[in-house]
């Protein structure tokens, strides 16, 4: 394993810190990006973003560049670090980030969002845009939650539960494609055996979650906390007893939800009738 360098000056930015390590050991190793292509299967263009920080690619390119570089495991820890960076984020959203990223299960409510780690890119882009975002920051953004979404896609990923209100499904995307590919998506990860979707149907009216995305997240310890999300603020519940009654009210309306057989067929029976974009 190439030796460890001092983190300094700009490299104590994880992500600056990940593109610095990924330009030295290449030049360590004496090849040129498209040598690293030819070797790896990825194109060359990509390889040169993720060294200018402007990407950070997804866990399987960098799988391949440790096994490569012989680095043990090194440059996906620093690319988890970079993707997980709390500057991506606001502030509120550290903890429960570090949360997530250890649990071992997690439980969810939707009340008009799909959760993040559901969300194509298109899906997300849009409603990070629609909160005011544009530009660099808009891009950050969105790569920093589709690096969320290998959370659920890792071999090892931890169980997850969404229960989605029937007005996610109900409220499309203004691209008519990107609106067909995010059903898609849903259809594709529902058969994955670590997630399971539940629809909420309009006709089971109000309950104990109507105003709040909730989730729960179970850590390696055992022990279960909550998130609970407005849209404008959020609040992270470890007290035994309120976790205990937001879970009950969770029973409650999964009780109500569809089963997920019968979620999976509404999904899909909204996906054919989704429109098409005329210009295709």
């Amino acid at each position: 394993m190439p030796q460890r360098r001092a983190v300094t000056g700009r490299s104590q930015e994880p992500r600056q810190r990940f593109a610095e390590e990924l330009r030295l050991l290449r030049t360590e190793k004496g090849v040129s990006l498209k040598d690293l292509a030819d070797r790896l299967g990825w194109d060359a263009s990509l390889f040169g973003k993720m060294e200018n920080g402007h990407t950070l690619g997804g866990p399987e390119v960098v799988q391949a560049l440790d096994q490569y570089f012989g680095t043990a495991g090194m440059l996906l820890v620093l690319w988890e670090l970079a993707v997980a960076d709390p500057s991506q984020f606001k502030e509120r959203y550290r903890r429960y980030m570090s949360l997530e990223a250890e649990a071992t299960s997690l439980w969810h409510y939707a009340v008009a969002n799909l959760p993040g780690v559901l969300q194509t890119p298109e899906y997300a882009r849009e409603l990070l845009a629609s909160s005011g975002l544009t530009g660099t920051e808009l891009d950050v953004q969105v790569e920093a939650r589709m690096g969320r979404r290998a959370l659920l896609l890792a071999d090892a990923a931890p169980q997850f539960r969404t229960i989605l209100s029937e007005m996610v499904l109900r409220t499309p995307l203004g691209s008519p494609e990107a609106w067909r590919a995010q059903l898609e998506h849903l259809c594709a990860v529902s058969q994955r055996p670590n997630i399971t979707i539940h629809v909420l149907p309009w006709s089971a009216g109000l309950h104990g979650l109507t105003n709040a995305d909730t989730m729960f997240l179970r850590g390696p310890n055992g022990q279960t906390v909550a998130w609970i999300e407005t849209g404008y603020s959020g609040e992270l519940v470890k007290e035994t007893a309120a976790v205990d009654r937001l879970q009950l009210l969770y029973d409650r309306v999964r009780d109500l939800a569809l089963s997920p057989h019968k979620s999976r067929q509404l999904i899909g029976r909204l996906l054919e009738e989704a429109p098409c974009d005329p210009s295709i």
